[in-house]
């Protein structure tokens, strides 16, 4: 069960309307590396975990990564306006003002539309919170890149938060797979001297990296 709480995790306020950086930041609620996407995958990881411990946290990140959806909402419905205008209507904006009346449409920044094939599920939690640490990454990348295109204070103030929230759940991930390092497909992996093998194959001149300190798991 979700509850919804209607004081956001930070509040959101931007210091004008710009609904080109509103097209971008759709980016962040319906493309490949958004809000939605996050979600939807923790979400669904969690079903398989048995562990309690990860399994709560799974779903707790999943839920604030809901809140951050709803964040992000929040600034493109402010960043678009409060009125239709055919002359703000430019590429990469069309689709918000002929199709959604301005609210915020899970498309990406391109006007693609989300879909699940965003989302990773394995059902082995190695390899799920391996994609989860990779994820968290990117977002905080798009994020980067957001930030730096703005100079609006109030979105600048909700994007810095979200990122950092981003880097919180990259280590609650870290820690989580610490504590399963030993099982899965990591239990499975590197079991023979195969798994120590370099290939130098940009010769000449190349440099080999030095493998011979990695042991099999035990």
């Amino acid at each position: 069960m979700f509850l919804h709480d209607k004081k956001p995790l930070h509040t959101v306020k931007v210091d004008g309307p710009n609904p080109k950086f509103a097209a971008m930041l759709q980016e962040q609620l319906g493309g490949a590396n958004g809000e939605l996407k996050a979600a939807m995958q923790y979400m669904s990881q969690s079903f398989r975990i048995k562990d309690p411990e990860i399994k709560d946290m799974m779903l707790d990140i999943a839920a604030e990564e809901l809140s951050h959806m709803e964040m992000v909402s929040m600034l493109i419905t402010q960043l678009n306006g409060g009125e239709l205008q055919a002359n703000q209507a430019t590429v990469g904006e069309v689709q918000t003002h002929v199709l959604t009346g301005l609210a915020p449409g899970l498309i990406n920044a391109s006007g693609h539309p989300w879909t699940a094939d965003y989302v990773n599920v394995t059902g082995d939690l190695v390899a799920d919170l391996l994609s989860d640490i990779a994820a968290e990454m990117r977002a905080k990348v798009v994020y980067e890149y957001l930030y730096r295109q703005i100079d609006d204070k109030g979105v600048r103030e909700t994007i810095d938060f979200l990122l950092n929230r981003e880097e919180a759940h990259n280590q609650l991930f870290r820690k989580a797979l610490g504590k399963i390092a030993q099982t899965g497909s990591s239990r499975d992996f590197g079991v023979t001297e195969d798994s120590k093998l370099y290939f130098n194959l940009s010769t000449p001149g190349g440099q080999a990296f030095d493998l011979s300190h990695i042991h099999p798991p035990h």
